[in-house]
């Protein structure tokens, strides 16, 4: 299971990476995608929505499962990956690069220190 150092992780399989800009990008793990199979759709927020910690913001559907998506931070929306509406298939294919889900301004950062570092978050998983 591939987790990468440059980001941070919820229990419920999302990542954050903060950039030099000051966004976060956000989307699902390794992990999830394997455990959720095949991808065929995806359900995307509107940029300019306003998120709280751990609110849903969209569905990922797979052949397996249908599974919420939560925001790991709160904050502003300013872009989606809307390439996902048409290709869900790529969060399985390349969930930590093209498989972005959503970019958020945020508007409380130090809730990114009260996530899972990629150790911690491995452990988590049982790696």
């Amino acid at each position: 299971m591939e987790v990468l150092r440059d980001r941070v992780y919820t229990e419920e399989h999302e990542w954050a990476r903060y950039d030099e800009e000051g966004l976060v990008w956000i989307g699902i793990t390794a992990y999830a995608q394997d455990q959720l199979g095949d991808v065929v759709y995806v359900e995307l927020p509107e940029p300019g929505t306003i998120l709280d910690k751990e609110e849903t913001f969209g569905v990922v559907e797979s052949t397996k499962t249908v599974s919420d998506l939560y925001a790991p931070i709160s904050g502003r929306i300013v872009r989606v990956n809307s390439d996902l509406v048409d290709a869900p298939g790529t969060l399985n294919e390349d969930p930590y690069e093209n498989g972005w889900i959503l970019v958020i301004e945020p508007s409380e950062l130090a809730e990114l220190d009260e996530l899972l570092d990629a150790e911690a978050y491995a452990e988590f998983c049982g790696s």
